[in-house]
């Protein structure tokens, strides 16, 4: 059994790293793909909604679950299930073949997105949360990042099918050790709440309201850019796309791995503020709220770096100068990878937390990315991709409005 919880972080983390890089494939060989299976850059697009769909739809079923039995199986059936699809991935002749594939992508993603994070916060001090969550978190820019280098490097030698290969393979490995986790006890792990009861309770908490709303613009927007980034790199400056692939990812590694470890600090420093009250004790939830209220700052103030400098990057006349852009920008927008979902977990009751994030998985999808790699390559379609691309900065402007803290809410009111 693997009881310690430094090895369970680093397992999970581990996981989430090849999340990530499985998920970002598709971006890195895109082009390739369009080329030779014939399709429009609307169809492309497709691809990342079939698999957002899988992913949420799917997440609110998983979160109810994990409420009620043990993570572990959940987890490790998640994992098995979204490496064996990546590899079905590279195996598909069709547009509907790899359509059904991606779908079972983001089912497996689904339990291992909505359980991890809840395994990880019962194992962490409070004071040592936003640390934690940043570590594991911090899998989003790397494993992103090495998504585009290792699609990227592979498609160039082997071709685009065995950046899937590569990328599904180890996660059918690890998969096994999730079932050795030795979970951690959950308090009110007997009670028994539908998703009925928590989309009753969930939306009517001011703060997880407005965590989640700005955390849909904020999805939509990183959705679509990092979906198109590499084919906008491609066509507007003429780069090869290995090298396109290269750069985008070694700017995102850096600027993704500043943004988060500094956020997660952040969210820590700002606890301390915070007036600590035992747990479980009649001002403990009120707390959490201010500590919410506080945490959410952090968010605000990230995207509200990325607004100026995302219009910025797509109006730069070299690609030099749209990486120095954009990595600002992607520091601004990691700065909200650890607190955010910290402030999900934290608004909700402790009996729902595996609901609350599946909710708001659930949201962020279907309010954000679902729909926004497929519009923009619509309007690709009828536009330069340069001015289809301007349309995302205010994304970022709407989740800087939606994050600013309210004073009234910091009461909890």
């Amino acid at each position: 059994m693997i009881k310690n919880r430094k090895a369970i972080l680093a397992l999970l983390t581990g996981l989430n790293f090849l999340n990530y890089l499985d998920r970002f494939i598709v971006a890195a060989v895109l082009p390739k793909i369009l080329i030779e299976l014939d399709l429009s850059n609307f169809e492309g697009g497709l691809l990342a909604t079939i698999f957002l769909l899988g992913y949420f739809v799917t997440s609110p079923f998983f979160g109810v679950l994990g409420d009620r039995l043990p993570r572990k199986y959940l987890i490790a059936l998640g994992v098995l299930t979204w490496s064996a699809a990546t590899i079905a991935s590279g195996l598909a002749g069709s547009l509907a073949g790899l359509l059904v594939a991606r779908a079972v992508v983001g089912v497996g993603e689904a339990s291992y997105a909505t359980l991890a994070p809840t395994i990880i916060d019962d194992l962490t001090p409070p004071e040592k949360k936003g640390r934690t969550l940043a570590i594991f978190f911090l899998a989003v820019p790397l494993g992103s990042a090495l998504g585009y280098l290792v699609g990227g490097f592979i498609q160039q030698r082997w071709g685009w099918r065995m950046a899937f290969f590569v990328g599904g393979g180890p996660g059918i490995v690890l998969s096994l050790l999730c079932l050795a986790i030795a979970e951690p006890a959950r308090r009110l792990g007997e009670a028994k709440i539908g998703m009925t009861e928590a989309l009753r309770t969930l939306p009517r908490i001011p703060l997880y309201r407005r965590a989640v709303l700005g955390y849909c613009a904020h999805t939509a927007t990183v959705g679509a850019f990092s979906f198109w980034a590499p084919k906008y790199l491609f066509e507007r400056f003429g780069m090869k796309l290995h090298a396109a692939d290269f750069w985008f990812g070694v700017v995102t590694v850096v600027a993704g791995a500043v943004g988060t470890i500094y956020g997660g600090r952040m969210a820590d420093r700002v606890l301390r503020e915070i007036p600590s009250v035992p747990a479980g004790s009649p001002h403990d939830q009120l707390e959490n709220l201010r500590a919410a209220n506080a945490q959410l700052r952090v968010c605000a103030i990230g995207v509200a770096i990325a607004f100026p400098l995302a219009a910025l990057a797509f109006l730069m006349p070299t690609a030099t100068l749209f990486f120095v852009c954009a990595g600002i920008c992607e520091v601004g927008l990691f700065l909200s990878t650890s607190p955010i979902n910290a402030i999900i977990l934290r608004t909700a009751p402790v009996y729902l937390r595996a609901s609350a994030m599946a909710v708001a998985i659930f949201a962020i999808h279907l309010l954000g990315d679902l729909w926004s790699p497929p519009a923009v390559g619509l309007l690709s379609d009828h536009l330069p991709l340069t001015l289809a691309m301007m349309a995302l900065p205010f994304g970022f402007l709407l989740a800087t409005v939606a994050w600013w803290p309210r004073r009234r809410e910091a009461g909890g009111l």
